[in-house]
């Protein structure tokens, strides 16, 4: 299968990355310094082997309208679900050709609202500075926010799959999936909409599930969600708009991750082979589901 449309990276907005960036380094976590957007942004890094961990703060909320692409302008997106809770604001899909995607994914419904070329200032391990290149596709969703998609093209992919980057005390090594809590009534709209874009979905249990290039996209009710993951944060539960609420992290050894999650001091469960954190307000209101690779 294409890499396209794999999930490359479900970003994480939180008010505070330096916090959350410390407390997912205590579970095991290779973070890479925070960085800065030209858009206001500023962002940590979690990397694996052709998809990451972002999370993502604001710092200058005067850059929030600057670098639009048509009329969907990445900060103030970013900036507004903030003002309603923290959680994953929209999803990066892998792409190595992200203007001939762009036209598959036109074809099959998505709206492509511009793209957006811009790099990043980086601090490799060894101290050397350079800087990152990247095209972005965005693909705003008007009707569900949350799950927009973005498609994010790496020209310099040296600078992100740095190899120290990509080495996890806890043993982690990729994304599994995630989990997108919408009700019945939205989970009519969204399956021929993931239909036309990765083929025929396999039901389950309070919803369905897709297999993308990298990672199954799992769209359950509330109840389905909490059955899987356990109960959700009250600002999840509160918003009515689907949205991901779990990632499924991929770890190499589940007793050295199970020590670092012991060593973080976080609540965590062990059900059906996989541990489960249990504090999701810790974890900006996503809830990590890790799982033997």
């Amino acid at each position: 299968m294409s890499a396209s449309f794999g999930i490359d990276h479900p970003l994480i907005a939180t008010r505070d990355v330096a916090g959350l960036r410390n407390r997912l380094i205590s579970l095991g976590f290779t973070m890479t310094p925070i960085g800065r957007h030209p858009w206001g942004t500023s962002t940590s890094l979690a990397m694996f082997r052709g998809c990451l961990i972002e999370i993502m703060g604001v710092y200058d909320e005067g850059l929030l309208d600057t670098h639009p692409a048509g009329d969907f302008r990445f900060g103030r997106h970013v900036h507004s679900h903030l003002q309603a809770r923290e959680g994953v604001a929209l999803t990066a899909l892998h792409s190595e050709d992200s203007r001939a995607d762009a036209d598959r994914a036109e074809a099959a419904g998505f709206t492509v609202a511009g793209h957006l070329e811009f790099g990043r200032d980086v601090t490799l391990p060894d101290g050397r500075q350079d800087r990152t290149k990247t095209t972005l596709a965005l693909m705003p969703d008007t009707q569900f926010p949350r799950l927009s998609f973005f498609l994010c093209q790496q020209h310099r992919p040296e600078l992100i799959y740095v190899p120290r980057w990509l080495e996890h005390p806890n043993t982690a090594c990729g994304i599994a999936g995630v989990t997108i809590r919408a009700e019945a009534r939205d989970q009519t709209a969204l399956r021929p909409r993931l239909e036309r874009l990765y083929g025929p979905v396999r039901d389950l249990q309070g919803g369905f599930e897709t297999q993308t290039a990298n990672g199954v996209m799992r769209v359950l009710t509330g109840a389905a969600c909490e059955d899987l993951l356990g109960p959700l944060p009250d600002a999840v539960r509160a918003d009515p708009q689907p949205a991901i609420v779990g990632m499924d992290i991929k770890v190499r050894d589940m007793t050295v991750l199970a020590d670092h999650v012991a060593a973080s001091g976080m609540a965590a469960r062990h059900e059906g082979g996989a541990v489960i954190l249990g504090d999701p307000a810790r974890t900006a209101s996503v809830i990590l589901r890790f799982q033997t690779a």
